[in-house]
């Protein structure tokens, strides 16, 4: 395959996360053309609702997906966070970039740390997750709805005079607007979304010719981290809807993953870790979140089910 047709969406961090991606392409097979297709996707269509309102199966990722399947691009490029938990049918996540740094951080008009903001401070997020990890902490601080870009999202901060708002260091730092960052927030405060920090490449299933050319550019350490974090999100079949997080760690042929699962005011949060071997990521995943599930988790999740219900 000497041309390959690379879909993502068509916003300044998805664009530079492609261009990572066909870069990388380009260092491992030198003749390799790539030519990238913008897709619109329904996240990006609208931008006026609640991630957590509109669901979250697909959002981002489902016309990429249609693209692959019919042909139209070869390989797709997404945040994998994006990525639902379990894949359509005929695709498979292929690959994976070196992860960044996978947390959270403040961004704060004043410039003070999560800790000093004063009472009633307003923050936005556009995450049940932070949400929930935020009332946790600092129950006392009003938090609003935000969604776009992150540099919509900035804009919007000073515009709209809110305190602060929480992004992913991943995205802020690839933009190039690290000075913006007030605090880097800490995982015991903020534990981050599965897959978070990392750039993930999806393809047709039983593509030997694309399986050839990615084994090189795939990051196995990241991998193993993510097939962790995964398996662990698909066993609490958890997304937007539901405030819910994991990190996975590997160091030589150790994993550590912390997960946690939270109810949608932070009054109750299960949060448990545990270590296992990097030669079987799934079942640590599966064993932590078994854990969870056990010490309250599942009370938690059919509660906010049976909300969603009525």
């Amino acid at each position: 395959m000497k041309r390959l047709k690379l879909g993502t969406r068509g916003s300044k961090l998805a664009l530079w996360q492609a261009q990572a991606v066909a870069e990388r392409l380009k260092e491992c097979h030198p003749d390799l053309q790539v030519e990238t297709v913008i897709v619109k996707t329904v996240g990006d269509k609208i931008l006026d609702v609640a991630l957590s309102r509109i669901g979250d199966k697909g959002l981002f990722t489902k016309e990429l997906e249609k693209a692959l399947l019919d042909g139209t691009i070869d390989l797709a490029v997404h945040s994998l966070k994006d990525l639902p938990s379990q894949l359509g049918e005929g695709l498979k996540l292929a690959a994976v970039m070196p992860r960044e740094n996978p947390g959270d951080v403040l961004i704060s008009r004043s410039g003070l740390a999560l800790s000093d903001l004063p009472a009633g401070s307003v923050i936005g997020t556009s995450s049940l997750r932070r949400t929930a990890q935020l009332k946790a902490i600092r129950p006392d601080l009003k938090v609003i709805d935000i969604r776009g870009n992150v540099e919509t999202r900035i804009k919007k901060m000073e515009e709209e005079k809110l305190d602060g708002i929480i992004l992913a260091y991943a995205g802020v730092k690839r933009l190039g607007l690290e000075h913006w960052i007030t605090q880097v927030l800490p995982y015991d405060i903020m534990l981050p979304a599965t897959g978070q920090g990392t750039i993930a490449i999806e393809t047709r299933d039983h593509d030997e010719q694309m399986d050839g050319l990615l084994e090189a550019v795939n990051d196995r350490k990241t991998f193993s981290e993510i097939q962790a974090e995964r398996a662990f999100l698909s066993r609490l079949e958890g997304g937007c809807q539901v405030p819910m997080a994991c990190l996975a760690e590997c160091s030589g042929d150790t994993i550590q993953l912390q997960g946690l699962v939270s109810s949608l005011d932070g009054t109750q949060i299960i949060r448990d870790a545990i270590n296992g071997t990097s030669q079987d990521p799934v079942q640590i995943g599966l064993n932590l979140a078994e854990r969870i599930l056990a010490a309250g988790a599942e009370s938690i999740l059919t509660s906010i089910q049976t909300m969603g219900e009525q």
